[in-house]
């Protein structure tokens, strides 16, 4: 079992930046990919961002590509996204989820694991 703990969330004016992390705990060797989903008030779950557990690959939504960075830190099983620029409709709750495996890294039911969710709000 992996267990996935996300933080940084909260308000934001429009243009600002905030930084999520997502911690990751238990069979962090088993992880293959990690990302980011999001859910705005009465949108669909839609893909952020994704890395893979080497780091090396990276991807990102249309939406948010020239905007937010993934990136992780070994050492501390934590994997991050930089959200700079930010808009009101970035307004969402953002989830990290991880899979031990992956062939799709934008469909939300190949990631097995997921953290509870942290609410990030956009203010114009």
């Amino acid at each position: 079992q992996v267990q996935l703990v996300e933080t940084g969330g909260g308000p934001v004016q429009a243009g600002g930046s905030l930084r999520l992390s997502c911690a990751a705990s238990g069979r962090t060797l088993s992880i293959h990919t990690m990302a980011w989903f999001r859910q705005g008030p009465g949108k669909e779950g839609e893909f952020v961002a994704a890395i893979s557990w080497s780091g090396e690959n990276t991807y990102y939504a249309d939406s948010v590509k020239g905007r937010f960075i993934v990136s992780r830190d070994n050492a501390k099983n934590t994997v991050y996204l930089q959200m700079n620029s930010l808009k009101p409709e970035d307004t969402a709750v953002y989830s990290c989820a991880a899979a031990t495996w992956i062939n799709s890294y934008k469909n939300p039911a190949e990631y097995g694991f997921w953290g509870q969710g942290t609410q990030v709000t956009v203010s114009s």
